[in-house]
């Protein structure tokens, strides 16, 4: 039957007349009223709307119409927020702000020791302001009567018996005893003598004992009867002498709800905490001075993360935006609005906060912009992509240009938060732009936060733009005189590695890194050690999957590609100039034959095709015998500033050694200026070249020409220089690599004519001449 009669009266509350639409029904306990959520029809907005069902509770009519009329008269911060009140013939609604009971937090034990006494100040500064400034009794304090708007505040309810005590037909008299569970709830001296008994005694003395059992039920959750009244289980120890006086059997020595505010309100009192400092100081925060709202701020910060958040949100976060915004906060009013924003939802924060914010960034007082830029990790997760890219970014961009240094480093900072919301084309443009700018500054700290900054968002940037802007940056920053820039762009290469292909590793990068392996700071290079590693081992990973050589495939006949190795080199020499002494030398055994002794060469050899190094064929003299071109020729040493053609060659006849013998090079080539005949006074390159003809008369000549010069088997350059020489003019040579001695003064000098070698006449391939030899002509 109640059941309908519930049914009936939503159905009445859901007419188009009715201004709230009624919602789910909300268990209250032990009430003559039932509680539901509703929703305003006019805006939508929240509320609880209180209904007493006439016909079921006939009784207590009286009760509910004063409740109804009390609610309109009463307004008081701690007190529930009425918006309307409706009655008809078979309903009577109070139509409030949106509550939800306070047992509910009781009997789930959920509320922390600072937000108990929080609402416990509430409600005894409300008591308060009902007995002594309304001259009136609530008479049925207790968690019933008591609830928790959005906020997170505590409200008084339950004004059933509310009464003024200037009333002399008040109604807590006559209708006291029909409160639901009246007799467990009320005090001794009523139990006694009636409801009556309160003109005889204290006006505050019910409401004190109703306060008393409220604290008992918050701190332990249930109050079972009038045994418990008094015990202090669980209570906290500064407030247990004064919550036993409240208690107390003589209504006379009660301790009223105005002392017991005064009490925990002295220095060191059980109401001097954090949270209800703030909740006073928040109506004024606009009138404080610097100093008071220091003192504001320091309390906030020391606030606990178990203070109830919806009171923050729906309180101190309106307040706070206005301090900032109108009341010149400053940026520590910012700070604690941002970090209480930070626990709001996304469609709360765009709501209350994001104007704000880009108004905020819009404000050309520095310290606010530093406070943005420094709390903008806080709030980035809950401002739309839209807003930061074509309204916040825009506005920041004066941060990377501007004269104070904080200003520009907090902006780079920034960048990092902000850019998952920045569009490609910002990225790529204006920011790559600015950061260049900043790249280049004169502060050392801000060209470092540069390079950290852009190693960190190298992924954001655009494919075509990332490897050269990167590489330029962080190869510059090695360079930088700081040290700690030099230190984050070689960690900032490190981080970035596998952003650059395997050609920019091997090309640009390792030879930027390598100069800081000598760093005078041993911070860097540590570092440029740790780095190269890294790109040593890609490279090195990168170059064992190669293949072995570009080369097309020979495709001449084995005989052809047999003798271009030859010439090439073998490829398992592994001396470091192997390849290119086998090069030289097999030029010569290439020339296979007897040189002829022709006086003249024939027009056939001179339109014989030859290599740059074979000498141009001339007579030969008839003592002179052919040799066998089977071993190798040591080189000379020539002065620089001659040229090839017009220096003798010394014949030396120790043969070549090879490379991996160990002989030392530069001591083999030091020995032709050592050798012994300039003691003797023969030059060794003229007792080469100028060998006498065998028909002087001078003995020594004719002595000297009976065994022709043989150098082990190798073709005769000397003569052949001589002989060349002969040719040009008798063009002697040069002053000083000649020596005259006096058997060569008496002896007229023959013409030498120099064997003719015969060469290969079979034409070679183009590639084979690398042009060894050239500079002998």
């Amino acid at each position: 039957m109640d059941f309908l009669k519930s049914a009936v009266a939503s159905a009445i509350a859901k007419g188009s007349s009715f201004p709230v639409s009624l919602g789910d029904r909300v268990d209250i306990g032990d009430s003559i009223w039932t509680l539901h959520n509703g929703t305003r029809r006019e805006d939508g907005s929240a509320c609880s709307v209180f209904t007493f069902d006439i016909a079921a509770n006939k009784s207590r009519l009286p009760l509910a119409k004063n409740a109804v009329r009390k609610s309109r008269t009463l307004r008081h911060p701690g007190v529930i927020k009425v918006l309307d009140t409706i009655e008809n013939e078979t309903n009577l609604y109070i139509v409030t702000e949106r509550v939800v009971p306070l047992e509910w937090h009781v009997k789930r034990r959920s509320l922390s020791e600072e937000t108990a006494k929080w609402g416990i100040y509430t409600v005894s500064s409300t008591l308060k302001f009902i007995n002594e400034d309304a001259s009136s009794v609530h008479g049925a304090v207790r968690a019933s009567s008591v609830y928790t708007s959005e906020s997170g505040e505590w409200k008084l309810g339950g004004f059933d018996i509310l009464s003024s005590m200037k009333e002399d037909d008040a109604i807590i008299y006559t209708y006291g005893s029909l409160v639901p569970d009246a007799a467990r709830f009320t005090p001794p001296e009523v139990v006694k003598g009636g409801w009556d008994a309160i003109k005889r005694h204290p006006l505050a003395a019910v409401d004190a004992y109703g306060l008393g059992i409220l604290i008992f039920e918050v701190f332990n959750g249930s109050f079972s009867g009038g045994d418990q009244v008094g015990k202090t289980t669980n209570i906290p120890p500064s407030m247990q002498q004064s919550y036993k006086r409240l208690c107390t059997a003589n209504p006379k020595l009660r301790l009223s709800p105005a002392h017991f505010v005064e009490q925990g309100k002295k220095h060191g009192g059980f109401f001097q905490t954090s949270l209800i400092r703030l909740t006073e100081d928040m109506e004024s925060l606009g009138l404080k001075d610097d100093a008071e709202r220091e003192e504001f701020i320091n309390e906030l910060d020391n606030l606990s993360d178990d203070f109830p958040e919806d009171f923050f949100k729906m309180k101190v976060l309106p307040e706070l935006l206005k301090s900032v915004e109108f009341g010149g906060g400053g940026p520590k009013v910012l700070s604690a609005t941002l970090k209480i924003g930070s626990k709001l939802s996304a469609d709360e924060f765009n709501a209350k906060l994001t104007p704000v914010i880009v108004r905020l960034f819009g404000n050309p007082d520095r310290a606010l912009r530093v406070c943005l830029l420094d709390n903008l990790p806080l709030m980035i997760d809950n401002l739309p992509q839209k807003i930061v890219n074509d309204k916040i970014f825009p506005q920041m961009t004066s941060g990377f240009t501007d004269i104070a240094p904080v200003v520009r480093e907090q902006t780079v900072k920034a960048v990092l938060s902000v850019v998952g919301k920045l569009s490609d084309r910002v990225i790529n443009g204006e920011l790559l732009k600015f950061l260049a700018r900043t790249a280049n500054d004169e502060q050392p700290g801000i060209r470092t936060n540069t390079t950290i900054c852009l190693g960190k968002i190298a992924k954001n940037l655009g494919e075509s733009t990332r490897s050269k802007v990167l590489i330029a940056a962080f190869t510059r920053s090695i360079r930088d005189p700081f040290v700690h820039a030099r230190n984050a762009g070689l960690l900032a290469l490190s981080a970035t590695i596998d952003t650059f292909t395997d050609e920019d590793c091997a090309g640009k990068i390792l030879p930027a890194i390598c100069p800081a392996l000598l760093d005078k700071e041993k911070l860097v290079r540590d570092q440029a050690n740790k780095t190269l590693e890294l790109y040593i081992q890609r490279v090195r990973k990168f170059g064992s999957t190669m293949a072995d050589t570009v080369l097309q495939p020979p495709t001449s006949s084995t005989s052809e590609a047999n003798k271009s190795d030859a010439r090439i080199g073998n490829s398992n020499d592994k001396s470091w100039a192997g390849w290119a002494i086998s090069s030289f030398t097999n030029k010569l055994a290439a020339a296979d034959g007897e040189i002829a002794p022709t006086a003249v060469p024939s027009k056939q050899s001179e339109d014989i095709p030859r290599p740059a190094s074979v000498p141009r064929p001339t007579t030969s003299s008839p003592s002179i015998q052919s040799q066998p071109a089977n071993k190798t020729l040591r080189p000379a040493a020539h002065p620089l500033s001659r040229s090839q053609s017009d220096r003798p060659v010394p014949v030396v006849q120790d043969e070549w050694h090879d490379a991996e013998e160990g002989d030392d090079v530069f001591d083999a080539w030091g020995a032709i200026e050592d050798d012994d005949d300039d003691d003797k006074g023969v030059d060794p390159f003229t007792a080469a070249v100028t060998s006498p003809n065998p028909s002087s008369p001078d003995p020594t000549a004719t002595k000297a020409s009976a065994v022709p010069y043989d150098d082990g088997g190798e073709p005769d350059f000397a003569g052949w220089l001589a002989a060349k020489n002969q040719a040009k003019t008798k063009n002697p040579l040069p002053k000083g690599l000649t020596k005259s001695t006096p058997a060569a003064k008496t002896v007229a000098k023959p013409r030498v004519v120099a064997p003719v070698k015969k060469i290969d006449t079979k034409p070679k391939d183009e590639d084979e001449d690398d042009g060894w030899g050239d500079a002998w002509d």
